[in-house]
This record gives C-alpha cells, sequence and structure tokens, in this order.
C-alpha cells in the first residue's frame, strides 16, 4: 500500500477512533493534535497516545501497559504481535486508565 491510501485509510479510521471515544462514556480529555496525532489525558494525569505511523503502515497506540501497532488487514487493524484488534486494546486500555468499565465500537 502505498502512503498515499495509507494515509486516507489511516486518516479515515482515526475518525472513527474519535467518534468512540467520544461516544464511550468516560471521563477522558482528547485532544486531536497535528500529523494524525490523538492524545487521550485522564484524571489522574495519565495518557494514552494514539497515531499514524505512516512509515509502518500501522496505527500505534502508547499507554500505561505498553505500546500497541495495529495494521489494516481484510477491513480490521489488528497486531502482528498477539492478534488483537484495535477497539478490542483501546478499550481495555482506556477502561484500565479511566477506572471505568469502556467499550469502543467502531461506526
Amino acid at each position: 500500500m502505498d502512503e498515499t491510501a495509507f494515509t486516507t485509510l489511516a486518516d479515515a479510521e482515526l475518525a472513527r477512533i474519535e467518534a468512540a471515544i467520544e461516544g464511550c462514556g468516560a471521563e477522558v480529555e482528547l485532544e486531536i493534535m497535528p500529523g494524525g496525532v490523538f492524545e487521550l489525558e485522564f484524571d489522574d494525569g495519565s495518557k494514552v497516545v494514539i497515531n499514524r505511523h505512516t512509515a509502518a503502515r500501522e496505527i500505534w497506540v502508547a499507554a500505561k501497559s505498553g505500546g500497541f501497532h495495529f495494521a489494516p488487514r481484510d477491513g480490521r487493524w489488528v497486531s502482528a504481535r498477539d492478534g488483537s484488534e484495535l477497539y478490542e486494546t483501546l478499550a481495555r486500555v482506556i477502561s484500565e486508565q479511566s477506572g471505568e468499565t469502556v467499550e469502543l465500537r467502531p461506526d
């Protein structure tokens, strides 16, 4: 996949992530920064950073529990490390850092 196609695909997914996070009900502040970077800040000051990594053709997530990389596979974003899906991992790390049970669903 070339860079332009990846950027288009990743930006569309980031827009779905934004909508899912805004509708999840957790106490989290979402800041959208240039270059496809989302920063989520929680009441305790901890953060989760979500960004597109164009060179690797992945969406990356950095959280207190670790770093996660997701590549597009058959219409989903999947971790090559353990096969987990992007929204499953995001829900888990947001739940851990917010102290609230969160479910995220792409629209």
